[in-house]
């Protein structure tokens, strides 16, 4: 069951169509719909908070490029802060480098790079993450129309069909 996509006169067409189709077609549709837009919304919730995670990153390391010149420790001294083994479990850690940190790439690869490099690589993923947000969005959105439409069309069959059963009785 293709739909053509549009405004206007696709949209008419393709009520038309689903008028043409029973019940219990238009119920599958609306099903089939209405798990394409939850997995949509679960994709883009998901796209969010990675690219949130990665802002955090950008400014961390942008953070931790600019905290050495402005710290007037001695040499000997390492910096003192927190390391996140998970989301909510930290360890303290010393700070021996802070011109080079390692960048998680995926699947459990890292890559050692300068703190420059590690956040315009961070700035770079938060972007590409930005623009597939705004294609499933848009994506969504007509999933959603689509979904709505179905369900008018469904809703209007059953009240077609639920007043001539009502006067049998």
């Amino acid at each position: 069951m293709a739909f053509s996509r549009g405004t206007g006169a696709a949209n008419t067409l393709r009520v038309a169509e689903m008028e043409k189709m029973s019940v219990d077609q238009l119920r599958a549709l609306k099903e089939q719909s209405d798990l394409e837009v939850n997995l949509l919304q679960d994709s883009l919730n998901k796209i969010r908070t990675a690219a949130t995670r990665l802002e955090v990153a950008s400014t961390a390391l942008h953070e931790l490029s600019i905290r050495p010149q402005g710290i007037s420790l001695p040499l000997s001294l390492p910096l003192m802060m927190l390391v996140p083994l998970t989301a909510s479990l930290f360890v303290p850690g010393t700070l021996d480098n802070a011109e080079k940190v390692l960048v998680d790439v995926g699947t459990g690869y890292f890559i050692e790079k300068t703190t420059a490099e590690g956040k315009d690589y961070c700035e770079r993923k938060v972007n590409l993450l930005k623009s597939n947000y705004e294609e499933l969005l848009e994506m969504a959105s007509k999933k959603k129309s689509m979904a709505d439409e179905v369900g008018l069309v469904l809703q209007a069959k059953l009240r077609q069909s639920s007043p001539s059963s009502s006067f049998q009785s």
